[in-house]
């Protein structure tokens, strides 16, 4: 039985993961279970679950747990927590959790010698570095990816290395044919996804093609290559591709749902579910991506050949860019815009550890989102 730590599972991530589990209890359980502030729903999934180690972000959220918690649970609160449910004695810890507070989380767990089913691209984009380190010294660690795309270069590498090049595909969000003025667009414009229903954040990433950035970002750790393309698949059925040294491109295809690279990931095989089946002929649409109107991609790519601090200044501009976005702040084009100004304006250094990776986060986005 594989006992898995899961930080974050009352989020979208979190609840598709409890579904997977639900499906396949004679070979997963659940022995720790975080939240950010929703303890009622913790407390009913730990009951579900039998499980007794929880752990929950929000102080005010803690004391009604405590209150409501009967059945000798051990809880943690805040920080800790994650790193806490990370360290324990999971098999498999799923970081579902948004944001850099994941970054801590996934380094306790390598250190451990734990694999880990990423689903939190802070950890790598921001940490990269520091968590590739962590993973080496461990010698037992492992990093299973979950994002779909991330998943489909695991599924059809399969632990192969010698390839030339990932493809990832990206849907081109909901102004791949707009003709308007992108910098007219609404906040509700921006989220309102073509395919995938997500917070709003990363919705507004998608719409800015920020998310594909951070994915070559991501990619770049997770695959140890700089050799990433994309390309634009309204469709969504085909989540990335890789190119061998022998000219073949074997892709993963499947219709969106996020249960199946969960799956995979903590599984490590194809195994039975419940799926919509792909019926052919299928009409599938490729397209080159147009880099001058939605540039993000172009900053991920500088920021890797750059190095050291620039992916955590990237993430962190955005990261701001976007509050003020959808707070009504900015246009929707001043997103790209600030954080190309900002990668351009702050002096690239080395990032030594964890602690330097969230002090940079926070003076690059409290300088835009204070102004």
């Amino acid at each position: 039985m594989t006992k898995i730590a899961l930080l974050g599972c009352t989020g979208s991530i979190g609840r598709q993961t409890l579904d997977v589990v639900r499906h396949n209890r004679d070979k997963l359980s659940i022995s720790a279970l975080s939240c950010g502030s929703d303890h009622a729903a913790l407390l009913q999934a730990s009951h579900e679950f039998d499980c007794k180690l929880l752990g929950i972000a929000d102080n005010a959220a803690y004391k009604k747990l405590k209150e409501n918690a009967k059945n000798g649970e051990e809880i943690y609160v805040g920080d800790e927590a994650l790193e806490t449910l990370a360290r324990s004695d999971a098999d498999i810890v799923v970081v579902a959790v948004v944001g850099m507070v994941g970054l801590r989380a996934v380094i306790a767990a390598l250190e451990c010698g734990k694999t880990v089913a990423l689903a939190n691209k802070e950890s790598l984009v921001a940490g990269g570095e520091l968590v590739k380190s962590a993973l080496s010294k461990s010698g037992k660690g492992k990093i299973c990816p979950i994002d779909s795309e991330h998943s489909a270069v695991w599924q059809v590498l399969n632990g192969a290395r010698d390839f030339k090049r990932i493809i990832l595909t990206a849907s081109g969000g909901p102004f791949r044919e707009y003709n308007g003025d992108l910098g007219a667009v609404t906040v509700e414009q921006a989220v309102a996804h073509p395919t995938w229903r997500m917070g709003k954040k990363i919705s507004v990433d998608s719409a800015t093609m920020m998310n594909k950035a951070l994915e070559i970002i991501e990619a770049r750790w997770l695959f140890g290559t700089t050799d990433i393309d994309y390309v634009i698949h309204p469709e969504s059925i085909v989540h990335s591709m890789v190119e061998f040294s022998d000219g073949s491109i074997k892709a993963q295809a499947s219709f969106a749902d996020m249960r199946l690279p969960i799956q995979y990931a903590l599984l490590g095989e194809h195994c039975a579910r419940e799926y919509t089946e792909l019926s052919l002929p299928l009409s599938l649409r490729f397209f080159a991506p147009d880099e001058k109107r939605f540039p993000a991609p172009s900053l991920a790519r500088a920021a890797i050949k750059a190095g050291g601090n620039a992916a955590v200044v990237l993430n962190a501009a955005n990261e701001a860019a976007v509050r003020l976005f959808l707070e009504r702040k900015i246009k929707f084009t001043d997103i790209v815009k600030i954080v190309s100004e900002t990668l351009d304006k702050t002096p690239n250094a080395p990032l030594c550890g964890v602690d330097e990776v969230f002090a940079t986060h926070k003076q690059v986005y409290d300088k835009i989102y204070c102004v």
